[in-house]
C-alpha cells in the first residue's frame, strides 16, 4: 500500500509539472526555473517528514534502519548525494541538446519523458543493486572500487573540442531514421512519405542512456548510506523529479559552477570508502558524519565557484543558444 501510494504521488507530481508548471508553448525564464527548482527541493524535504512519520508509526521498517530519526537522516543524506551527482548529469544533457541543436523551448518535452524513463530504469537498478549487496558479500568492494575509479576519472582534464564541430552518434542513425529537420517538440514527422524520428527523439534516447550510465554511480553511492529499498528509491526519485527545472535554472551558469565537480569528487571518494570499509569490523564510519560532510562539500564547491567566477581573469559565461 505504501509503495503504491508513493508511485501514485510521483505520477501526480509529474502531471502537475506537465499540465500546470509547464504548459505547452510557454518559454521557461531563469526566474521561473529558479522558483520551480525551489519548489521541487521543498517537496523533497517535505517528504522527509513523511518518511519520519511512516517509520515512527511502523508503516515501514527495514533491518538497516534503526528508527524514524535514522530513516529521516538517511533519506536526507541520500537525497543530497543524488542531487550533487545530478550536477554532472546536467553538463552532459546540455552537450546532448547542443549537439542536436534542440531549441530551449522544446527541451522540456525530452527532459519530461527522460524523467519517466529514468524512474523506471532507476527502480530496476535499485532493486538489483540492493539484492546484490544483500546476497553477495563482496559486492560492496566492487561498488566501492567502481566509485573510486569514477571519482578519479573526473579529475582527468577534458579534451578541447571544436564548438563548430557537430557531433552525433552514428549508431542512432543506423537504428532509427533521423531527420535533419526539427519540427517543434515532435518526436516523429513524415518526410517525403517516410516516417522519421526528429533530432529531439534522438536527444531523448541519448538522455535515457546517459541516465543509465549515471545510475551506475548514484545507486552504489546511496547504497553506501542505506540498503533500505524505500529510502534508496524515494531519495533517488525526488532528486530526479527536480532535475528538469534545475537544468533550466543552471543551463546558462554551468561554467560558473565548474568547481562543483571537486565537491562531487570528494563525495564519491567518501561513499566509496564507506563501501570498501563496510565489512571491516575494526573500523566503523560514524553515521552522523555523512550528512555534514556532503553538505559541507557542496557549500565549499558553490562558494569557491562563485568567488572564482568573479575574477576578472575568468572568461565570460556564454549562454546556451539553440
Amino acid at each position: 500500500m505504501i509503495w503504491t501510494s508513493l508511485i501514485v504521488l510521483i505520477f501526480v507530481l509529474m502531471a502537475f509539472d506537465l499540465f500546470v508548471l509547464n504548459k505547452k508553448g510557454e518559454h521557461i525564464t531563469n526566474k521561473r526555473a529558479a522558483v520551480e527548482t525551489i519548489f521541487w527541493v521543498s517537496v523533497a524535504f517535505l517528504f522527509s517528514g513523511v518518511v519520519y512519520w511512516l517509520y515512527s508509526n511502523g508503516h515501514m521498517e527495514h533491518k538497516t534502519t534503526k528508527d524514524a530519526a535514522d530513516a529521516y537522516y538517511k533519506y536526507t543524506t541520500g537525497y543530497l548525494i543524488e542531487l550533487s551527482l545530478s550536477v554532472d548529469n546536467l553538463f552532459v544533457i546540455a552537450m546532448i541538446f547542443g549537439s542536436f541543436k534542440i531549441h530551449p523551448d522544446n527541451q522540456h518535452k525530452a527532459l519530461f519523458w527522460g524523467i519517466i524513463g529514468a524512474i523506471v530504469l532507476r527502480g530496476l537498478a535499485i532493486g538489483l543493486g540492493v539484492k546484490l549487496i544483500e546476497s553477495v558479500s563482496w559486492m560492496t568492494y566492487v561498488f566501492g572500487g567502481f566509485l573510486l575509479f569514477t571519482a578519479f576519472k573526473m579529475l582527468k582534464p577534458e579534451k578541447e573540442e571544436d564548438p563548430n564541430e557537430e557531433k552525433k552518434p552514428n549508431w542512432i542513425n543506423r537504428i532509427f531514421k533521423i531527420s535533419k529537420q526539427s519540427e517543434g517538440d515532435k518526436f516523429w514527422i513524415v518526410e517525403n512519405g517516410v516516417k522519421m524520428a526528429t533530432p529531439l527523439f534522438a536527444a531523448l534516447i541519448m538522455i535515457e542512456l546517459t541516465d543509465l550510465l549515471f545510475a551506475l554511480d548514484s545507486i552504489p553511492a546511496i547504497i553506501s548510506i542505506t540498503q533500505d529499498p524505500f529510502i534508496v528509491f524515494s531519495s533517488n526519485i525526488f532528486a530526479i523529479l527536480g532535475l528538469r527545472s534545475m537544468y533550466f535554472f543552471l543551463a546558462n551558469m554551468l561554467k560558473k559552477f565548474r568547481f562543483l565537480k571537486y565537491s562531487v569528487f570528494a563525495i564519491l571518494v567518501y561513499v566509496a570508502l564507506k563501501l570498501l570499509l563496510m565489512k571491516v569490523e575494526s573500523f566503523h564510519f560514524m553515521e552522523w558524519l555523512s550528512l555534514p560532510f556532503i553538505a559541507l562539500s557542496l557549500i565549499v564547491g558553490i562558494i569557491v565557484s562563485l568567488v572564482k567566477s568573479e575574477s576578472p581573469d575568468d572568461e565570460p559565461i556564454e549562454e546556451i543558444k539553440p
